[in-house]
């Protein structure tokens, strides 16, 4: 019965997301390359029609003008989320008609369980032809900013990467999309990456207008005079940061980085939210971004925060799939208690820990 349900919601899918019949050129390896239990993913071409890069081996900066036809995509690298990264990156690969023109940038911890070095050759072993860069990121840059959150994981340091992307990635990189670890993609990321960013608008992404914005703000925050008129005359909706376009050439000119960092000083002086890394920048951004189209970030099939139980696609076409929540789809396919959304994010996995074990001899 679950095996015909997700052939349901696989079909509507497909009905939803053209990109399907949108492919790059690929061929399947051997899979000799195995480290960590992770098997080699198909290698994937471009299609005759994509522009060609000038990017050689990977070396993003081989000369001192930056290649105008990649896609930049940046995500974090650690060992907890590894398997969600891989993913995330194989359906990125597998549904962009130029998947020789997307380079990640990979923001790894500098004491994570798997140094940034282990990291790097994992990735290597899983995409031999991937473009790709790992950065450290260190952690003391923001440890004495964080203050408890409702869910320990969300205090991880790796999840405030993303408010350092300006100051991490090559100077050369003036656009990003970062996307969270927990995400597929069922479309060509290159319509994404052509979202237009309207005057002096610095990030894009889905807003979500009917959510109650003030539950992401304490009491405290509300009740007091000044806090409470912060956002004026603006119309503020809730948006998340797990799917975001960014400009990082306003960042770096507006300083955001300083202006999070400041809202983050705050909530360890007196308690404005409960979240970890979103609340600084609805308070940032909040009623001045650039509103991408729904089907960018379907977003919360992995529960809340507390229960992360299953939940259904929202209503509309579907681009990318987000499991933010408690609930993440490769720990509930291994306790056999999957939703039945995690049989779409399972064929990327490329976690086959007994992929090559050999029956005993007798």
């Amino acid at each position: 019965m679950v095996r015909f349900r997700f052939c349901l919601l696989f079909l509507s899918i497909l009905l939803l997301s053209s990109s399907f019949l949108c492919l790059g050129i690929r061929s399947f390896p051997n899979n000799d390359g195995l480290l960590f239990g992770f098997i080699e993913a198909p290698e994937y071409r471009n299609g005759v029609n994509c522009p060609s890069s000038s990017n050689n081996g990977g070396n993003l900066f081989s000369s001192s003008r930056p290649d105008k036809s990649l896609v930049h995509v940046a995500m974090t690298l650690d060992s907890e989320y590894l398997r969600g990264s891989t993913a995330a990156v194989h359906s990125v690969l597998r549904h962009a008609l130029c998947p020789e023109n997307v380079f990640f940038h990979f923001i790894a911890a500098e004491f994570d369980e798997a140094s940034p070095r282990v990291l790097t050759r994992l990735v290597r072993s899983t995409f031999p032809s991937l473009n790709f860069k790992v950065y450290i990121f260190r952690e003391d840059t923001v440890i004495n900013f964080i203050s408890p959150s409702i869910r320990e994981a969300l205090e991880n340091p790796l999840n405030y990467a993303r408010n350092y992307l300006g100051e991490i990635l090559d100077p050369y990189v003036n656009r990003v999309i970062y996307l969270d670890s927990d995400v597929i993609l069922v479309d060509d990321i290159h319509k994404l990456w052509n979202t237009t960013l309207t005057g002096t608008r610095v990030i894009g992404a889905p807003e979500y207008c009917h959510a109650n914005f003030t539950k992401y703000f304490t009491d405290a925050f509300w009740s007091d005079p000044v806090l409470s008129r912060l956002f004026g005359s603006k119309k503020p909706c809730y948006f998340n940061t797990g799917v975001m376009v960014m400009d990082l050439t306003k960042w770096r000119e507006g300083n955001y980085r300083r202006r999070i960092e400041n809202w983050m000083e705050l909530q360890r002086k007196k308690r404005i939210y409960e979240l970890g890394s979103l609340p600084p920048f609805l308070l940032v951004f909040g009623g001045n971004i650039e509103g991408i189209h729904h089907r960018w970030n379907q977003h919360g099939l992995g529960g809340d925060n507390v229960k992360g139980s299953c939940r259904s696609l929202h209503s509309g076409p579907v681009s990318l799939l987000h499991w933010s929540g408690k609930g993440k789809p490769w720990a509930r396919l291994d306790l056999k208690r999957p939703c039945p959304l995690d049989y779409i994010w399972e064929p990327y996995d490329l976690y086959k820990p007994n992929y090559h074990q050999q029956p005993a001899h007798q």
